[in-house]
């Protein structure tokens, strides 16, 4: 697999290229990609066919749902080194997604890659905004473990802020930030379990925390949230309210796709790395459409190997707001994500906790 996803890659800082290298050096990799997962993927080669692909928006792309009813890999059983489950809430099937080594690898390589852009390299102590029991099998990861899994990485020591009923644990937090105060700390959590369980919880114990060197990382619907008229805006207030906290960065992803990771900047852009794009579609004719104007996600991604997760179309509404023009510094596409296609199901990690 090493051939067709040159180590190169990730020898690169991720925002530094502008997009018209960027989609070169992608085309050719998802090219080769492509005719692997034609040879080795029967479902994939019953969907699609070789031909010739001119640029990024011409990568035939999956249904991201597909992953909720097929079992789609592109690796021998005995090559398979993980399964991650979507979040599914109740009565939902969850989306499967088959990894080997050398994707989990690489996936890990650019969630370093990127998140170090944003937060540094240094690991800072750590607070989780769930609980330890969300963590259990080995093999097989939930979205929601596999993903304080991966962002643990950035932390040490980590202390986990909520109980197993989702209360919050007031004596862990309180004592996590006299102890570190006026230290940079790491805070992570699932959008809506922080807003929900954390946020709200100190507001109504009238506590509030004082970790002002400290850095917010949170993901996942907002579904919930826009039902409760919760802006991102007005989620940073809370946060700076509440937490004393400035820095706060959402970040895009799915289960579906490893490897896509794309992080809000300093300037409230979600940013697409190298490893990744964004095309945005007409959700009625599926044509690409141009920017500043919203529609379908499609998600690339030259990191899965071990299935054929390399081009998704999804079901959020986004539009891409710019290109190596974003205030920030970093080079490729900027982008919003606005929402959920109406009538879909309910579905990341963060919307799925009741």
């Amino acid at each position: 697999m090493s051939e067709l996803i040159p180590e190169d890659w990730f020898e690169m800082n991720p925002f530094a290229l502008n997009q018209a290298d960027k989609e070169i050096k992608m085309r050719q990799t998802l090219t080769s990609l492509h005719h692997h997962h034609l040879q080795h993927c029967e479902a994939y080669s019953n969907l699609f066919s070789d031909a010739s692909m001119d640029s990024l928006e011409d990568f035939p792309y999956l249904a991201v749902r597909l992953f909720k009813y097929l079992t789609l890999q592109s690796i021998p059983q005995e090559q398979v080194f993980k399964i991650l489950y979507s979040s599914g809430t109740t009565g939902q099937t969850p989306a499967k997604v088959i990894l080997d080594q050398d994707t989990s690898r690489r996936q890990s390589k650019v969630l370093v890659k990127v998140l170090q852009d944003f937060i540094g390299k240094k690991r800072m102590p750590m607070l989780i905004i769930d609980h330890p029991g969300v963590l259990k099998s080995k093999d097989s990861y939930s979205a929601r473990g596999a993903g304080i899994q991966g962002l643990s990485m950035f932390g040490r020591q980590p202390i986990y802020a909520l109980n197993e009923d989702m209360s919050l644990n007031i004596e862990v937090v309180q004592a996590f930030a006299e102890t570190h105060k006026n230290q940079p700390v790491l805070l992570f959590g699932f959008t809506f379990m922080v807003w929900q369980h954390f946020l709200q919880s100190l507001r109504k114990s009238e506590n509030a925390l004082n970790l002002n060197s400290g850095i917010l990382l949170h993901s996942g619907g907002w579904k919930k949230l826009e039902a409760q008229k919760v802006s991102n805006e007005e989620f940073k207030r809370v946060c700076r309210k509440t937490l004393n906290i400035e820095k706060v960065h959402n970040f895009y992803g799915m289960a579906e796709q490893v490897g896509s990771i794309f992080v809000e900047c300093e300037a409230g852009h979600l940013h697409a790395p190298i490893y990744a794009d964004v095309v945005v579609r007409d959700p009625q004719t599926l044509k690409v459409i141009d920017n500043n104007n919203p529609g379908l996600l499609q998600v690339l991604s030259i990191v899965p190997g071990s299935y054929p997760g390399n081009s998704l179309l999804t079901e959020d509404l986004g539009s891409v707001l710019g290109v190596d023009d974003c205030l920030c510094g970093r080079k490729g596409k900027y982008f919003q994500v606005l929402g959920r296609l109406p009538k879909t199901e309910v579905r990341g990690c963060s919307d799925t906790q009741a």
